[in-house]
């Protein structure tokens, strides 16, 4: 989930991009954050998710493909990143997903016997596991379309981020801010779920494009420090850390310009006990000295038709033609004469 920071993002922060602008761009996409969009977006009208006839799960493999053939076409070059071993801290919260997403479940179950398909929607997206065959799966899937990935150490979205620091990406791509928090000098926002969405618990839909924040500009406007910008993140949440109860993002940010750091606010009660010095140091750590490795030598290839054909339609009963057309475009990209141009 991340930490959110949304209150802070003001108009002026980010900036509306189309596919069109990131033409040649590298971006290194946080891949458990882009296949857990795809599975909660692409269902069916009940919301259970797209199976094949054996009854595996396809939703992430239907998203990955035809969104990444997207980027192709419009010239784009994406590494995507997938999570390593999760930090000790993030047991807890990972444990809670797990049980809500286990309720959630249930709640489907019960609409399901009942007809409901309202509520079955509902509570099937908040039922979308990311199983080990699925991760498997997308590997394969994006080996055969010839898209680079990485498996970083521990936070995937800590790499994504160690990658555009270091220039090997132009930016990193998540729906989370805490790349802001890793040392993304940019994050790149709806880029995987861009289009129509329907609002939470409301008939209402809204158009969702791709945004662009940029980091520098970010503490530039506050007048912080990617530390203190830290520190602003612990106090609301973290994946690895309960925030304090009370405290938003904008308190939080009128809390640390005061007192500099969080051992110095004087005006919340028992601040030491609700975070002892060694969970703060431990996340501060995790997102300032994150555990990443170097990655050199990325390259993309030109996509094996043949094996792409193979892998969806005869063993997961995608259209033929729908595939075929999608693989075409990619021929007919504007940006290059040929393919061996880009690839």
């Amino acid at each position: 989930m991340g930490v959110d920071l949304s209150p802070l993002i003001e108009e002026g922060l980010k900036q509306d991009i189309q596919l069109d602008n990131l033409n040649g761009k590298k971006l290194s996409i946080d891949a458990y954050n882009a296949i857990y969009q795809f599975l909660t977006t692409i269902r069916g009208e009940d919301g259970s998710p797209l199976m094949d006839s054996h009854g595996r799960i396809t939703s992430h493999l239907s998203g990955l493909f035809y969104r990444t053939v997207n980027f192709i076409e419009k010239g784009l070059k994406v590494v995507y990143v997938f999570d390593g071993k999760p930090p000790e801290l993030k047991a807890k919260e990972i444990e809670e997903r797990r049980k809500i997403r286990e309720e959630a479940l249930k709640m489907y179950e019960e609409a399901k016997a009942q007809g409901n398909e309202e509520l079955m929607k509902k509570f099937a997206t908040r039922a979308a596991f990311l199983k080990n065959y699925m991760v498997e799966d997308s590997k394969m899937l994006l080996d055969l379309m010839g898209v680079p990935w990485v498996e970083a150490p521990s936070e995937g979205e800590a790499q994504a981020a160690y990658m555009a620091a270091r220039g090997i990406t132009w930016g990193s791509v998540s729906q989370d801010y805490d790349s802001l928090l890793f040392g993304s000098p940019r994050l790149v926002r709806n880029l995987t779920v861009s289009g129509k969405r329907k609002l939470p618990n409301k008939d209402v839909y809204v158009d969702i494009s791709p945004e662009m924040i940029e980091t520098e500009k970010l503490l530039k406007f506050y007048g912080i420090t990617r530390e203190q910008l830290v520190d602003i993140g612990i106090l609301v949440g973290t994946d690895f850390n309960i925030g304090i109860k009370g405290i938003g993002p904008k308190t939080a940010l009128k809390l640390i310009k005061k007192y500099g750091k969080i051992e110095n606010i004087k005006e919340v009660p028992n601040l030491q006990e609700l975070l002892p010095q060694e969970i703060l140091s431990e996340v501060r750590k995790i997102f300032l000295e994150p555990q990443v490795k170097d990655i050199q030598g990325l390259e993309w290839r030109q996509p094996d038709e043949e094996g792409i054909i193979k892998f969806l339609c005869d063993e997961r009963n995608f259209s033929v033609e729908r595939v075929k057309n999608a693989l075409a475009r990619i021929k007919k990209r504007p940006a290059a004469s040929s393919l061996d141009q880009w690839f």
